[in-house]
């Protein structure tokens, strides 16, 4: 078989440069295909590219890259209307009919890399779609192409900004949490990238500038083991190198003695899913922890030194104006308030289709038919006031943060939305300076 003309396309990764171009790219460019990647959300499509592919593969791991790529398939498809098109990705395999209408052949889920390969030249062969969930022998993703790490995001920590690379030590996750996209593909299963691997792209990532790295693995505590032998490697080879890594509550607590080991070498900070303050929400939701849970995964964190960076889902059906106030004040005292990034105190439950929420009674009541211009089920609150509310708090972040406002200047000014009074913010028992924090924060 000869050398095929391969484009792999990002629409959107949280201003990362993307893992998943970056892997594949590997894989085929060790097969002696000719790759070019292109991630648009830092550089504009590539049209010789585009014109001269054979397969067009694009990566979609998220709701807003999907999004994003609807409004650039049509391009693709008049400056080549040959290409064989794919996408793969989380969001591929749940949005199927959509991928098929905007005229995408191969639909590819799960572990993507295998199936990436063989689909090139051999395109009438491979099904139109699956989800793998096969182990795999990961290659060192290849990075040649794709803009250097400095033009992405950064990591802001005592008044400085580093520059930041990604990698990921595992994929999927062994819980179900029913508002979860990872589940309808994964469904409680994850799979490792090995550990030689993940500290070689690494090593390649320090040589082109890194001086943190965000590890995007859905729960770096799946495999604790793995996690650790990774980390523990990584700072013995660059003792200065910070990193980050995101880990459930129930993790944290069941995990706590492993606390102390990622403080020493080097994590700047833990991302946590806590979704709500909320024990009844939190049961709807399959999260597996309580509030009293989150509280004391707080407080063990704030011991062993590690900031604790938690994401909420505040308006969910079941929110009232009462609970978003509660909601509120809960942030300001457990001195929260300029450690959540102001997005997170505006995030809507989202429905994707093949989300398990749909199997809750109250959601499918609630729930219109799909929109496959939003990507989702659209619902509405029981009391419109909450939603006026939803609306009226994305406006008013969107209004502020063109304005370069703090984040505790944010959340003091959705506190007064709220109250309708003047929400005081105490000065901070934890020095902001001390709170670092990544440039593009974390969204869907």
């Amino acid at each position: 078989m000869g050398a095929v003309r391969v484009l792999l396309i990002s629409t959107y990764e949280l201003g990362r440069q993307p893992f998943g171009l970056a892997s594949p790219a590997a894989w085929l460019r060790a097969a002696g295909h000719q790759v070019t990647l292109a991630d648009l959300s830092r550089s504009p499509l590539p049209h010789p590219a585009v014109e001269q592919a054979e397969l067009i593969g694009f990566f979609l791991p998220m709701h807003t890259a999907t999004r994003l790529f609807v409004k650039v398939v049509e391009r693709v498809k008049s400056a080549n209307p040959t290409a064989h098109l794919c996408a793969y990705g989380l969001y591929a395999p749940l949005n199927e009919p959509l991928l098929r209408d905007a005229g995408i052949s191969t639909v590819v889920g799960g572990e993507f890399e295998q199936p990436l390969l063989d689909l090139v030249g051999q395109a009438a062969r491979v099904p139109p779609s699956q989800i793998s969930l096969a182990r795999q022998q990961f290659q060192v993703p290849d990075r040649a192409g794709l803009p250097p790490l400095a033009s992405y995001a950064r990591l802001v920590r005592d008044g400085s900004t580093r520059t930041v690379g990604y990698t990921e030590a595992s994929r999927g996750c062994k819980h179900k949490c029913r508002h979860c996209p990872v589940v309808p593909v994964y469904n409680g299963v994850f799979r490792v990238v090995q550990s030689d691997v993940v500290l070689e792209d690494i090593r390649r990532q320090v040589a082109a500038g890194a001086e943190h790295i965000t590890f995007g693995d859905p729960d770096f505590f799946n495999g604790p083991a793995h996690a650790l032998k990774i980390v523990e490697a990584l700072h013995r080879e660059w003792p200065s190198l910070t990193y980050d890594v995101t880990v459930k509550i129930e993790h944290l607590l069941n995990h706590r003695d492993l606390l102390a080991p990622l403080k020493t070498t080097g994590c700047a900070f833990i991302t946590s899913a806590v979704e709500s303050l909320d024990d009844a929400v939190l049961e709807k939701l399959a999260k597996g922890h309580t509030r009293a849970g989150f509280l004391e995964a707080l407080q063990l964190t704030r011991t062993a030194g590690l900031p604790l960076a938690p994401t909420f889902i505040p308006f969910t059906p079941w929110t009232t104006l009462d609970s978003y106030r509660a909601f509120l004040t809960d942030l300001a005292e457990l001195d929260l308030a300029g450690q959540v990034a102001p997005i997170q105190l505006a995030i809507r439950l989202l429905i994707p289709e093949g989300s398990l929420l749909l199997e809750v009674p109250e959601i499918r009541g609630l729930t219109e038919s799909f929109d496959s211009r939003a990507l989702c089920y659209p619902w509405r609150h029981p009391d419109p006031a909450v939603d006026r509310l939803h609306r009226s708090i994305q406006s008013l972040i969107q209004r502020e943060e063109r304005l370069h406002r703090t984040r505790a200047e944010i959340f003091q000014r959705i506190g007064a939305l709220v109250f309708e009074a003047p929400f005081p913010v105490d000065a901070p028992r934890v020095s902001r300076a001390a709170i670092p924090y990544l440039t593009e924060p974390w969204y869907c």
